[in-house]
């Protein structure tokens, strides 16, 4: 059944002071609006409730709910839950989160399975009016007589049906008298269409499988094409958004919408007001845009859910994955996808965009907001020795350098300190900052320490550095300004809290891992170090991290408290993006 959500979309229309965004789907709306031929706009996001959302839908959804926010119109949400073998309620509820945690909501939740009786008496009025008949070959023989790109089709030879035999043959369809695969309803266009969706395509078949919503009521059900244009018809929507492979579905759903002609047909919208339903047919007009595609990614709903089943990732949500679910996981923020879906634009020009941008949005908007903190994920001991067993203090930092609203946290610091192992070297690289044996840093915010001695183990290893900080160094201290070449971050070693750190990194090695004319796949370009977990130390102040609240650790990236596993208890942190662009540096 259809609920309601609020009326108002929840992005504010753009005032006076915000420049109105350009592109040709927009232009279109307005050109629509002006002349009257639409008094309000409105849209639809449709998607199948067979798997988990992906970043390329992040685009449709902030087009479809944009473009109705901007204009003061209305989305809905309408699930085409035609497919009931391959549907599930556990993907319906992570989509209606997955828009809502993108800042949308939707004037009303539909579904296709809302309007099967009006679907039904359409396909009876196309009957009648000799647009359609029921069909016996069997789905090879249809792919056979279909023909090729450059050979037309041949009709069926059910084609010439009686309209009586056809009506009597598909309501013993609905009843359930025949098995799966005997036979459909096809649409009568052309066989011999340039186009191969124009080609008698199938507009009813015979699934004897139950359905989430309508459980055993209907043994058929309408092909997508045919539900997705009656669907529109019937919300009343006045622009149809997809993606650019539909462009060549296009003339099969203007047929579908003017041959029933629901706005001219009410009757056929009789089952819909039984139920309560609100009537508001009209003409929708299809616009395709261009999909968002992004090297070293899959987006496949198959191959992603190949990616699950074969256990090379912990899930759907699993942060490596392209899934809303999973990039929520990782730390990506709805105001990051939004600001990409910006950058990117609209166009009808399909073409691939750089991992680099994906990931530069989420820095852009991390580095504007997130708090900052301090974390040790290869821990290396530091003991200042002229500090007195025991010693510990307080020390002050603000919670971000460039806001400071955000105020300020306390930091314990003591004798005993840890610190990055990668920033040490016993024998120094050509052009290196940090430690040295006898060389000096400065401790963010502490002073400046050199390093005495370096202690190892049995086997060589280095397990402790002991250092001298000089006291004139301190905040506060005459000598605080003096200049070194090195800044550090660091944790006490005795108020650290122990973290488990997650390094994520991209899924694929390769721009094109769908590429398989080198005779691989895409599983043999998974990255070996797309996950490593390492044991690492974080201050108090993010150890008390809410679950899905980011950080930027100084120095080494930003993290995020995992949505599932945090506990200020056992800190769980995921790596969301490094600092800077790693791969281009490697390159």
């Amino acid at each position: 059944m259809s609920s309601a959500g609020p009326t108002a979309p929840p992005t504010p229309t753009p005032d006076d002071a915000t420049p109105a965004r350009q592109d040709f789907i927009r232009q279109i709306v307005r050109e629509d609006l002006a002349s009257g031929k639409h008094a309000s706009v409105r849209t639809r996001f449709p998607p199948e409730p067979n798997g988990y959302l992906h970043i390329g839908h992040a685009k449709a959804i902030c087009l479809d709910f944009g473009i109705a926010a901007e204009f003061g119109g209305r989305c809905n949400l309408r699930f085409d839950d035609t497919n009931p073998e391959k549907e599930d309620l556990s993907f319906v509820r992570a989509i209606e989160d997955d828009v809502r945690w993108l800042g949308f909501d939707w004037a009303e939740l539909r579904h296709a399975s809302d309007y099967f009786e009006v679907y039904y008496l359409a396909a009876e009025k196309l009957i009648e009016q000799g647009d359609a008949f029921v069909c016996d070959l069997t789905a090879e023989q249809v792919r056979e007589y279909r023909g090729t790109l450059t050979e037309p089709g041949r009709n069926s030879p059910y084609r010439d049906r009686s309209v009586e035999e056809n009506l009597d043959l598909f309501r013993r369809m609905r009843a359930g008298e025949f098995s799966d695969g005997t036979r459909t309803l096809r649409a009568k266009i052309d066989m011999a269409s340039g186009n191969m969706n124009l080609r008698d395509p199938a507009l009813y078949r015979i699934k004897t499988v139950a359905h989430q919503n309508t459980g055993d009521a209907w043994p058929i059900y309408p092909m997508y094409d045919f539900a997705h244009a009656l669907g529109d018809a019937i919300e009343g929507i006045t622009h149809s958004l997809c993606t650019l492979e539909f462009e060549d579905h296009r003339p099969l759903y203007d047929w579908c919408v003017d041959r029933v002609d629901l706005a001219g047909n009410p009757d056929l919208l009789a089952p819909l007001l039984a139920r309560g339903l609100p009537r508001e047919a009209d003409r929708p007009r299809q616009i395709e845009f261009s999909r968002l595609n992004i090297n070293y990614t899959v987006m496949s709903k198959r191959k992603l859910t190949q990616l699950v089943a074969e256990g090379l990732v912990d899930g759907w949500d699993d942060p490596r994955m392209y899934t809303l679910q999973g990039l929520r996981r990782r730390g990506y923020t709805p105001a990051s996808l939004r600001l990409l879906v910006d950058r990117v634009g609209i166009s009808k020009q399909n073409s691939v965009i750089d991992f680099s941008v994906l990931e530069g949005a989420l820095r852009d908007d991390l580095d504007a907001r997130a708090p900052r903190r301090m974390a040790v994920v290869n821990p290396l001991k530091l003991v200042l020795t002229n500090l007195p067993e025991g010693h510990a203090e307080t020390l002050t930092f603000p919670n971000h350098p460039k806001d400071a609203a955000q105020g300020t946290r306390e930091a314990p610091f003591s004798r005993q300190l840890w610190i990055e192992r990668d920033d040490f070297a016993e024998v120094p690289p050509k052009g290196w900052k940090r430690l040295v044996p006898g060389g000096e840093v400065r401790l963010r915010g502490a002073g400046i320490v050199r390093v005495d001695e370096v202690v190892k183990d049995d086997t060589g290893a280095i397990v402790e550095l002991q250092g001298t900080l000089d006291p004139e160094s301190r905040p506060g201290m005459d000598g605080a300004n003096r200049k070194v070449k090195g800044t550090i971050h660091w944790v006490s070693a005795a108020h650290a809290v122990e973290a488990e750190v997650r390094l994520y990194d991209r899924l694929f090695l390769v721009e094109k891992p769908d590429d398989e004319s080198t005779g691989k796949t895409y599983r043999d370009h998974l990255n070996p170090d797309s996950k490593r977990s390492v044991t690492g130390y974080v201050e108090p102040a993010a150890a008390g991290a809410a679950p899905e609240q980011s950080f930027q650790f100084e120095r080494l990236g930003y993290f995020v408290a995992d949505r599932y596993d945090h506990t200020p208890a056992a800190p769980v942190f995921n790596r969301s993006v490094t600092l800077r662009d790693t791969w281009a540096a490697s390159a």
